[in-house]
């Protein structure tokens, strides 16, 4: 330990003499020590005050360069580039769809409450992408126009758009479209968005959000580890592990008048099947999109669209095609099965 020297401040004491003697008294002393008090405590202050400007300098530093490393450093979001993503996808787009999931409950007081959820082949950040274009009723054929859209907050990944929209409706043997007038919340650290009724007319209460979240597509290649982050999931994989989108669609619908039954159950079940064409929507236009990551797929897909162009303006087309192709996939399921069983058994 090395010895700490002290300073001390000097007041004009007389020092003694070589012999170890006080030189005689000198009067003037007492008249000048209060200037050499005062001196004394002046340096000492000023010692302290260019302490203090050091340190709070340093700490501006600091904090300067902290608010310039948050404002530069990029949104967490994933934390991986989409077109990293898209890659391990391009290197290996198998993908089977499977049909949406949807819940219907009636909430006292509204129609209904609509809750469908679906696992799509695709990164979140290309989902939400789908979700979010401001020209996606190429994609929601139940959107006949965008009326108008204003963007009223812009804050990077998060905005706040006014949209209206005029949406396709039928009732039994009348059809038309509705305008529905809608204030979105749409966040893309999260890859959320939120959306509730501007004006109430025909609906009373129209709001609901997407959620779409990650997915770990090739979770076996970790086994026996399950990873429960998108860290763990990358480090197990290499970087080469697909990630896939649980996306969510939750709907309250509550018009002015909630018609007594059966003509409510009537609109319930047109709200649960157009809410289902919605999602299998979101899913064709991932389905497109994988495809183009594979050549033969590219081509049925193409021809798909020709044939199913004409009729996609017919929202009661749709639906009785949009079941036929149900029932088909549920057979393919079914013989897919069998067949499993069938080579496992041999």
């Amino acid at each position: 330990m090395g010895e700490t020297k002290v300073r001390r401040a000097s007041v004009g004491i007389p020092k003694s003499t070589g012999n170890g003697t006080l030189k005689a008294f000198d009067p003037s002393f007492l008249v000048q020590l209060p200037n050499k008090l005062q001196d004394c405590v002046k340096s000492q202050l000023k010692k302290l005050v260019k302490v203090g400007e050091g340190e709070n300098l340093v700490r501006k530093q600091k904090g300067s360069s902290a608010a310039t490393s948050a404002a530069v450093a990029p949104a967490p979001a994933l934390g991986i580039d989409l077109e990293k993503q898209l890659q391990a996808w391009r290197e290996n787009p198998a993908w089977t769809d499977l049909l949406p999931q949807i819940k219907v409950s009636v909430p006292r007081g509204s129609l209904c409450n609509l809750n469908a959820k679906v696992d799509i082949g695709l990164p979140p950040d290309a989902v939400y992408n789908i979700v979010t274009d401001p020209d996606n009723r190429r994609v929601f054929k139940n959107i006949k126009e965008v009326i108008s859209r204003r963007v009223l907050l812009d804050e990077g990944d998060r905005q706040v758009v006014d949209v209206e929209q005029a949406a396709i409706w039928k009732f039994l043997w009348w059809s038309g479209t509705i305008s529905v007038h809608v204030l979105v919340d749409q966040n893309r650290q999260d890859h959320s968005m939120k959306f509730k009724q501007v004006k109430t007319g025909f609906m009373e209460r129209f709001e609901g959000y997407w959620k779409v979240e990650p997915l770990f597509v090739d979770e076996a290649i970790c086994y026996p580890f399950k990873p429960k982050t998108l860290a763990d999931y990358c480090s197990c994989t290499r970087g080469k592990g697909r990630i896939g989108s649980k996306v969510s669609l939750d709907q309250l619908i509550q018009p002015a008048i909630v018609p007594p039954p059966p003509i409510s159950w009537y609109l319930r079940g047109i709200t649960a099947r157009t809410t289902d064409m919605i999602v299998n929507d979101l899913v064709a236009e991932a389905g497109r999109i994988r495809a183009g990551f594979d050549t033969e797929k590219c081509e049925e897909w193409s021809l798909y669209d020709d044939k199913q162009r004409d009729k996609s303006s017919n929202i009661k087309e749709r639906w009785a095609l949009h079941r036929r192709n149900a029932k088909k996939f549920r057979r393919k399921l079914v013989t897919a099965e069998r067949s499993s069983l069938v080579s496992s058994n041999r």
